[in-house]
């Protein structure tokens, strides 16, 4: 995992009385062990991770509790987890990353909401429409509405969060209903306060066993015809229900204001965002009163139709604040405004952006033009306009000052990133046999899409790559590439590729990246991690060599033709490609590049150097560098490598006006820039050192001498 929350596990033991101090996501596993939680599964996903991770972290507390918690493989598997609410009366919640990971879990969701659930249960998602995290941009809203799934849509502020939560739990028992609870990443990671409760053991757990299983009722089971019964019950039964609970428990919030005939309804989650824009506009005191009336909405799904007619009623227009499209708030408010006959002007899209995040800026800019439109004599008041010539005039001066536009930042592969040098030696193989169709998947190969790489013809999904290629072979004289990581191999791409294209007989290449984590996740573990023995035991070479997991897969579901290759390899591993798309044999030829991850591995040896160092012994790390008399400006290692710590400097030699390759203080020593330069141009300017520190006596010997001959001083 890419953090330790030692120092945040302990605020989930605090009790009643006590003060909870932190970030969202953790006042939602604090607020998950309240409630009385039995189990909690997941696949880590921003903005969501850290939920998985810290009960994980905390599997101690968990098992006093009797807690069972469990990193899953994949978001249906997760899913499939909510089965033990359907019988039995336990809580469980789990969580995932939307809407990518909505989408994996929709067919076990689907079969979830048909029956409903005895017990409580609580899917937490990680919402980041508009943010720029998720690589497609849909909402969860659509998965909420098809299957009759209660979405909650929390209020950012903690003591509003945990008790979402917490009522979540009591709104799907009540309804009988699986809850979704989306959670944005300004919600999970802003910092806050409540009030916390005691944590509650449950009654049914890993501590306190049943002696029997349910008994058989057909009525549970997600199978016809019994399925036509479950569809007349949730409209028939479960919604009323859950809309008489969100009007009992005050779960949706009204505030006045003293503009009667105008108001605004919101989703929850937007609604700091609204607060700025109001704030700007002078419509908020320093108490935090609105002069607007507000409905804030932290259930959007369902709607409560007498709480949306008793709100509009008595005005004359009103402002829907629902990011993206299809604007299925808008549409519903709409509906039932008509069918009531309530005659009210409905605003929304007309002065929102279709598509984006709502940031504070965009609502301060949608609701003056609301305003003006329908309060005329409050919205020429507005300072919006002004707001919005400071900000711009603002944005041009910082264009002048620095010239020319802040250039786009792209993501890209850490420093020493084992994947990087196959893409170099991609780069190297395509030089010789010509341009291929590469199916890129989602995870840190991804970044390869970018320069200097600019790979990737298609990216459809976790563990997909081998999938979305096998119509391509067919019209394609070259063999079709598709890469994925270990992540996705063990998510999806094991049955949905391998084992389908075997099916098939298909033909085409395959890169597995075996980094040993899912690292573009948050590092978790896989099948295929290297234990704390493996550990260890690599010291500081990568840590995944010994593992065959991967490989032993591979030939039980009947792969022939396989091979290993390090990926800092460049030479072996542009053979191994070149043999891969020229070989006579006819089928799926599977490369497994191994290197662990740089930045766990970074972390594994980090704590091992210092406590050598502590104690005095050798330790040796490795640096690489650039001679500027030997370089000639070519920059093939630059450009075949892109790492970020490879760049340009002016040359100190009065003759050469190009500048010359440089290694900048962050290099790790993974030696890719020397292994490309060598394997595209034979360059020699490349030099390597072994920085030592407490050396022998015969190094220091050694150095002495060296030191004698060649006038260079030790370091």
């Amino acid at each position: 995992m890419e953090r330790s929350f030692v120092k945040e596990i302990e605020s989930l033991r605090l009790g009643a009385g006590d003060t909870f101090y932190g970030e969202g996501i953790l006042a939602v596993t604090k607020a998950l062990l309240q409630s009385g939680v039995t189990y909690v599964g997941g696949y880590q996903g921003a903005p969501v991770s850290h939920l998985i991770d810290v009960m994980v972290q905390a599997k101690n507390d968990m098992a006093e509790l009797g807690v069972h918690v469990e990193p899953c493989t994949n978001e249906a598997s997760a899913a499939a987890m909510l089965g033990a609410s359907i019988m039995y009366p336990v809580r469980g919640a789990v969580t995932w990353k939307s809407i990518v990971g909505t989408n994996v879990a929709a067919d076990a969701l689907s079969n979830l909401a048909s029956p409903g659930v005895a017990g409580g249960a609580l899917i937490i998602i990680g919402e980041d429409y508009g943010e720029g995290a998720s690589v497609i941009q849909e909402r969860t809203h659509s998965y909420a509405m098809k299957s009759a799934l209660w979405l909650m849509d929390p209020r950012p502020e903690l003591t509003n969060i945990v008790n979402c939560v917490e009522k979540s739990f009591e709104l799907s028992e009540a309804s009988n209903t699986p809850v979704m609870m989306e959670l944005r990443i300004r919600a999970c990671h802003l910092q806050g306060s409540f009030l916390a409760k005691d944590n509650v053991a449950p009654d049914i757990s890993s501590r306190k066993l049943l002696s029997e299983p349910a008994a058989f009722n057909y009525d549970f089971l997600s199978h016809p015809p019994v399925t036509y019964a479950h569809e007349k019950r949730k409209y028939d039964e479960r919604m009323p229900a859950a809309r008489d609970f969100i009007v009992k428990n005050s779960l949706n919030e009204l505030s006045e204001g003293r503009h009667e005939d105008v108001g605004i309804i919101v989703q929850g989650g937007i609604y700091n965002a609204l607060m700025r824009a109001m704030t700007e506009l002078g419509l908020v005191d320093a108490d935090g009163n609105c002069d607007l009336p507000l409905l804030t909405l932290n259930v959007v799904y369902p709607l409560v139709p007498n709480q949306i007619i008793d709100f509009a009623k008595e005005k004359k227009a009103v402002l829907v604040i629902e990011e993206g499209q299809p604007a299925y708030i808008e549409h519903e408010v709409a509906s039932l405004l008509m069918q009531a006959g309530v005659n009210v002007f409905l605003s929304g899209k007309d002065v929102l952006p279709m598509a984006g995040e709502y940031t504070s800026e965009t609502l301060l800019d949608a609701v003056g033009k609301f305003l003006r439109q329908h309060q005329p004599a409050l919205g020429n008041q507005l300072g919006d306009q002004a707001y919005a010539a400071e900000i711009e005039e603002l944005r041009k001066t910082a264009t002048k000052k620095l010239g020319t536009p802040v250039p786009p930042r792209p993501p890209g592969f850490c420093t020493g990133c084992p994947e990087r040098p196959f893409f170099a030696a991609l780069k190297l193989v395509e030089q010789e046999i010509g341009k291929v169709h590469y199916s890129a998947d989602i995870g840190c190969h991804s970044f390869a899409t970018f320069p200097p790489f600019g790979f990737g013809n298609s990216i459809l999904g976790f563990g997909m790559s081998l999938a979305s290629g096998a119509g391509v072979r067919s019209f394609q004289k070259r063999r079709p590439l598709a890469v994925m990581g270990d992540g996705g191999f063990w998510h999806n791409g094991l049955l949905s590729g391998v084992a389908s294209r075997l099916l098939n007989d298909g033909d085409g290449v395959l890169v597995i990246m075996k980094n040993g984590y899912t690292s573009a996740t948050g590092t978790q573990e896989l099948i295929s991690s290297p234990g704390s023995t493996a550990k260890l035991r690599a010291a500081e070479q990568s840590a995944t060599s010994g593992d065959q997991t991967i490989e032993d897969a591979l030939m039980g579901v009947g792969v022939q033709w396989l091979r290993t290759v390090h990926t800092y390899r460049v030479s072996e591993m542009r053979s191994t490609l070149k043999e891969a798309f020229n070989s006579t044999f006819d089928g799926l030829k599977v490369i497994v590049a191994e290197g662990e991850c740089q930045l766990e591995r970074q972390r594994r040896i980090k704590p091992i150097r210092a406590k050598a160092l502590a104690a005095g012994e050798r330790v040796q790390s490795t640096r690489f560098g650039i001679d500027e008399d030997t370089c000639t400006g070519d920059h093939s290692c630059i450009r075949l490598s892109g790492c970020p710590t490879l760049t340009v400097k002016t040359s100190t030699d009065p003759l050469k006006t190009d500048p010359v390759a440089h290694v900048t203080a962050g290099c790790v020593g993974c030696g890719l820039c020397g292994e490309v330069a060598h394997a595209a141009t034979l360059c020699p300017s490349f030099w390597k050192a072994d920085i030592v520190s407490h050396p022998s006596r015969y190094e220091r010997f050694k150095a002495t001498i060296a030191r004698i001959f060649t006038g260079v001083p030790a370091v």
